[in-house]
């Protein structure tokens, strides 16, 4: 089980410190949720934060950018020089997804497809010997802080079963409604990582949180 904070939850006037916090608390990836206004009801940043705060540590956590805009794809090479280790696009926004997970592989990054809470796991079925990555949106997305909804837990145990009958290697991650209450449903329904925002920011001590949410403690 991997953990990767979310910086949507961290307060945006220091996002060094968030990314400081997330290094020492054992987490594996930091979450770094790019919004336009358009395909999500949110604004966030771009790739000249993921570029400062890879100038700013050395280390060698993952920087999974998540990508939930429109035309992605004219954004690859710029997420890609940045520093993002993982690019994840929403299969909702782009008509050629296989070439899309193409030019991502091309840039030397690992490859991730997402679907929102209303698109089935039938949708992306041809995408998964390809992807890296598959994304369970579990909450609508757009905003953190949001409860789970129960019936995507579904779609992570669908791809947790194709991906064992078929053989793949793509990671499981689900983003939306993660906390310490929820975290044994995601852990039951195969998923590999688990992406937290308000949970994480909120916790006095967040070493002991990321253990507790692995299932460790």
């Amino acid at each position: 089980m991997l953990i990767a904070p979310s910086v949507l939850s961290a307060d945006f006037s220091n996002f060094a410190h968030a990314l400081a916090e997330i290094e020492a608390s054992g987490a594996e990836w930091v979450h770094l949720d790019v919004m336009d206004g358009k395909f999500v009801p949110n604004l966030t940043f771009g790739p000249k934060l993921i570029a400062d705060l890879r100038g700013k540590r050395s280390s060698s956590i993952i920087f999974d950018v998540h990508l939930m805009i429109c035309e992605p794809e004219k954004l690859f090479e710029a997420f890609a020089h940045a520093g993002a280790d993982n690019i994840t696009f929403h299969v909702e926004t782009v008509i050629h997804s296989h070439r899309a997970i193409s030019v991502i592989h091309s840039l030397g990054k690992n490859a991730g497809i997402s679907i929102v809470p209303s698109t089935p796991v039938s949708f992306i079925e041809e995408l998964l010997p390809y992807a890296d990555q598959v994304l369970v949106m579990t909450v609508n997305p757009g905003f953190g802080g949001q409860e789970l909804i129960p019936a995507c837990l579904e779609k992570a145990r669908t791809l947790a079963r194709l991906r064992e009958e078929r053989g793949l290697r793509f990671l499981i991650s689900a983003d939306g409604g993660v906390n310490e209450e929820t975290a044994a449903l995601f852990r039951e329904a195969g998923v590999d990582v688990l992406v937290t925002g308000s949970t994480f920011f909120k916790a006095r001590d967040k070493t002991a949180l990321v253990k507790r949410l692995k299932g460790l403690a």
